[in-house]
Parts: C-alpha cells; sequence; structure tokens
C-alpha cells in the first residue's frame, strides 16, 4: 500500500469511527440520520483519491442506508406511523459502522459490516419491517 493510500484508509477509518460516536451519542433522529450521511461522505472521498472496490461498495451501501431512513422520516412527517424506528435500529447502524472502521483498518472483509448496516435500515422500510414482523428479519 502506497503512502497516499495508507494516508486515506486512516482518516476513513478515523471519519468512520467518529460517525458512529456521533450517531450513537445524538438523542434526535434527525441528527443521527444527519450525521450517519457523513459515513458515505468519507467513502466519496476515499474512492476518488484511490479507488477501491470495497471503499466503492461501502459509499453505494451507505447511500442507500441512508436513502432509507431519510424515506422512513419523511413518511414519518406526513403523518405515516406504521414504522417507528426503535432505538435498536441506530445501534445496529453504530455497530455496523464500527465494525466496518475495524474491517478497513485490518483489511479484512467490509461484507458482513455492509450487510449489518443495510440490512438494519431496510428494517425501517415497509417490507423490511413486515419481514422483521414475521421474524424473518432479525437485528
Amino acid at each position: 500500500m502506497s503512502e497516499r493510500e495508507d494516508f486515506l484508509r486512516k482518516e476513513l477509518v478515523g471519519e468512520l469511527r467518529h460517525v458512529e460516536n456521533l450517531v450513537r451519542l445524538e438523542p434526535s433522529i434527525d441528527k443521527k440520520i444527519y450525521y450517519f450521511s457523513a459515513a458515505y461522505g468519507i467513502t466519496g472521498r476515499t474512492y476518488r483519491y484511490s479507488f477501491s472496490k470495497d471503499v466503492l461498495m461501502a459509499d453505494l451501501i451507505l447511500q442507500g442506508a441512508y436513502n432509507m431512513l431519510t424515506e422512513r422520516m419523511q413518511l414519518l412527517r406526513t403523518g405515516d406511523k406504521n414504522v417507528i424506528p426503535e432505538p435498536i435500529i441506530f445501534d445496529k447502524i453504530c455497530d455496523g459502522l464500527k465494525d466496518l472502521a475495524n474491517a478497513f483498518e485490518s483489511g479484512s472483509s467490509v461484507l458482513e459490516p455492509l450487510e449489518v448496516i443495510i440490512t438494519t435500515a431496510f428494517a425501517t422500510t415497509g417490507p423490511g419491517n413486515y419481514l422483521r414482523e414475521k421474524g424473518q428479519l432479525k437485528l
């Protein structure tokens, strides 16, 4: 790994850890989602300067998760109270961010942490919540 790649990887890991901490400590759901958006912000910057398939995959999955969470909040604002994100949603997303940072730091597979993040965000959608209520989607 080049010096540049090593620097960018360390920045990525540090930012993911910072985002995880902000989301974990913030009481407001809106602000949690706002802070979470910084996760795909850093992945987008990282792959532009030092391309990595893992970072690209993380970027796309983090953006997808953010979009699901944002859509749920928009539905809540319009009065749709069918799915209200429980605290476990953000706990699991934070666990996924922590594990993702660890995976990037160690060079191990990022697949499992990304699966946790996207599955947890999916649980806030209508189909995801339905599968969760049926016991097929477990957090």
